[in-house]
């Protein structure tokens, strides 16, 4: 199996497991010339960086070029590329504007997929929008779910390598709020329904439970770690999934 985790443009390399694939964040407000020198700084430590390239927070052709060079100059062979979750700070407002400039010749690309659906788009418009991007990417990152069930039947209708997004090992109350947030309605079900006592709340839920009921269908999980990276380190260690530094 294949594990990659998520950091942000901040975060301290040091604390990193043995993993290949690092994507680097670039949240709303952020700047696009620290996501790239942080995935420069991946690829000296040998690293597989991937950085973020959010439709809604590059404001045009000229700073996506730019991006998209100071990355490459700096070694960076793969991206993830996304609408993002804020207004447009400029012309562009989806990914697939971003894929149909042409400028990622050379890049492999990732595209997002949203199994549960999104709070901010409705399923149509991502179903339409997923049959746009696909011929343009190599493989699909979904939201972190929990859901078996819908997991497994996203990925049978996808043509892409799909890449399940699954979170480290975080209290099932944590997992609740954070579901709420993206809108994650059949995780939040799922959680509820498999949360016997109040106590169970409080109690880390391990993510192998999720792994072993998908493995016969992928073999890409990636980790979403929500500050956890210490936690989550210690449990890809743990299982063999990471070696210890």
């Amino acid at each position: 199996m294949n594990f990659s985790l998520e950091i942000g443009p901040h975060a301290d390399l040091n604390t990193l497991p043995s993993v290949k694939d690092v994507y680097v964040t670039m949240l709303p407000g952020g700047d696009y010339k620290e996501t790239a020198e942080k995935s420069g700084d991946l690829v000296k430590k040998d690293f597989n960086p991937v950085p973020h390239f959010p439709a809604r927070s590059i404001e045009n052709e000229i700073q996506l070029k730019d991006y998209i060079s100071r990355c490459k100059d700096l070694g960076v062979k793969q991206a993830l590329v996304i609408g993002g979750s804020r207004e447009p700070i400029g012309k562009f407002d989806s990914s697939i504007q971003l894929l149909e400039t042409g400028f990622f010749e050379g890049i492999k690309i990732g595209i997002a997929g949203h199994p549960e659906g999104s709070p901010d788009i409705s399923d149509s418009e991502l179903e339409k929008a997923m049959k746009e991007k696909t011929p343009l990417a190599d493989y699909i990152v979904t939201q972190w779910l929990l859901d078996p069930s819908t997991i497994a039947d996203f990925i049978s209708k996808q043509t892409l390598p799909v890449h399940v997004g699954i979170t480290g090992p975080l209290k099932i109350s944590s997992l609740l709020k954070f579901a709420s947030i993206v809108g994650a309605k059949n995780s939040i079900n799922f959680l509820k329904s498999n949360t016997s006592k109040a106590l169970d709340l409080l109690k880390p839920k391990d993510p192998n439970e999720l792994i072993n009921n998908l493995k016969s269908v992928t073999e890409h999980f990636h980790i979403y770690t929500f500050g956890g990276l210490k936690e989550t380190n210690k449990w890809l260690i743990e299982n063999n999934y990471a070696k210890e530094k």
